[in-house]
C-alpha cells in the first residue's frame, strides 16, 4: 500500500506501555507495519502530545530523557509543523465539521500530508473528514486490506489554462 497513515498520539503511547497488555501489541504492530512500508505520519502536536503524556501523564512517567530520545525517532516520520497553513485548515475544519480545535488540527495535519487513513481513538471510528477516513486502531485489524482506502491521484498541472473551459463534446 502506498497510501499514507497518520498516527494520532494515543498510538505512540499504547505502543510503549507494556502494562497494556490489549492495546500495546496492536499499537505496536502498526507502528512497525507503518515504518516498514514509510507510509506513516505524523505531527508535531502529536509529538508534543506524546512527550507531555510519557512525562507527566501516565503512571510511572516515562524519564524526560527517554521520551525524548523516542521523539528524536519519530522525526524520522516528517512530521507536519504547527504553521499558519494548518491552523488555517484547522480552522476551517473546526467550523465545518464542529469538532474540537485539537482535533481539528490532526485532521488538518494529515490532510496537508495527504493521508487517506487516521488512526486514533480519539475521533469515531469511520467518520470521513474531506478524504481522510478515521479509524480506531484498535477495533481496525493490521493485517486488513487497506487498498480500499486508496485515492485517486489526480495529475494537477502547475499553471492552469488561459481562456474558457473547454465544451464537453457532444456524444455520438
Amino acid at each position: 500500500m502506498t497510501a499514507r497513515i497518520f498516527v494520532d498520539a494515543n498510538v505512540f503511547v499504547y505502543a510503549k506501555q507494556a502494562g497494556e497488555t490489549t492495546r500495546q501489541p496492536l499499537a505496536a504492530r502498526w507502528l512497525e507495519r507503518l515504518w516498514e512500508e514509510q507510509n506513516g505520519r505524523t505531527s508535531v502536536q502529536v509529538l508534543n502530545e506524546y512527550y507531555t503524556t510519557m512525562t507527566r501523564k501516565i503512571k510511572p512517567a516515562l524519564a524526560p530523557a527517554e521520551a525524548w530520545d523516542d521523539v528524536k525517532s519519530l522525526i524520522a516520520w516528517n512530521p507536519q509543523p504547527v504553521d499558519l497553513e494548518l491552523m488555517h485548515r484547522g480552522r476551517e475544519i473546526e467550523q465545518r465539521y464542529r469538532s474540537s480545535w485539537w482535533d481539528s488540527l490532526i485532521v488538518a495535519a494529515a490532510q496537508l500530508q495527504s493521508c487517506v487513513l487516521l488512526l486514533t481513538e480519539d475521533l469515531q471510528d469511520r467518520s470521513v473528514f474531506g478524504g481522510v477516513t478515521v479509524r480506531n486502531p484498535f477495533a481496525f485489524g493490521v493485517s486488513e486490506d487497506l487498498t480500499g482506502y486508496e485515492v485517486e491521484r489526480v495529475p494537477v498541472h502547475a499553471h492552469p489554462r488561459r481562456g474558457r473551459p473547454r465544451r464537453a463534446k457532444p456524444a455520438t
